[in-house]
């Protein structure tokens, strides 16, 4: 499957019924990270299980919420990782935001927009990492 580089995030979510609409609720994160803005208009895709997802779910024996905590892809960098960034934003804190493979968010601390540093990753979590300066780009 091909991925649009212009993902902003990934996550996984129940299609549930609310006053006659059908809704999809996105996780507080994505706003709290800044991959998403409330009030503003984004495209949806809805990708739907594979079928042994489908059979794992309803085999008795599966721990269902064990098995949606692995459904979303792993994040891009691991800690410790070298990278080189262009800040591309600054977040509510004044970090600069660098956003990699599937959009996925670096935050990076005492740095300013259209800045190309070399960082290494210092935190990883499952929608954003941090990364601290090693070098700064010319």
């Amino acid at each position: 499957m091909d991925i649009s580089e212009k993902l902003l995030c990934l996550f996984s979510a129940d299609v549930r019924e609310a006053d006659g609409e059908y809704v999809v609720d996105v996780p507080r994160r994505e706003i709290e990270t800044g991959s998403l803005e409330p009030g503003e208009t984004y495209r949806v895709a809805l990708i739907s299980r594979s079928e042994s997802e489908s059979n794992d779910e309803t085999d008795g024996d599966t721990d269902v919420s064990a098995s949606r905590a692995d459904d979303g892809p792993q994040p891009p960098v691991e800690p410790g990782e070298m990278r080189y960034v262009e800040i591309e934003d600054l977040g509510k804190q004044g970090d600069g935001i660098a956003r990699v493979e599937r959009g996925y968010v670096i935050i990076v601390p005492d740095t300013q927009v259209g800045q190309r540093v070399k960082i290494e990753i210092t935190e990883v979590k499952s929608n954003f990492a941090v990364g601290e300066v090693v070098e700064e780009s010319t």
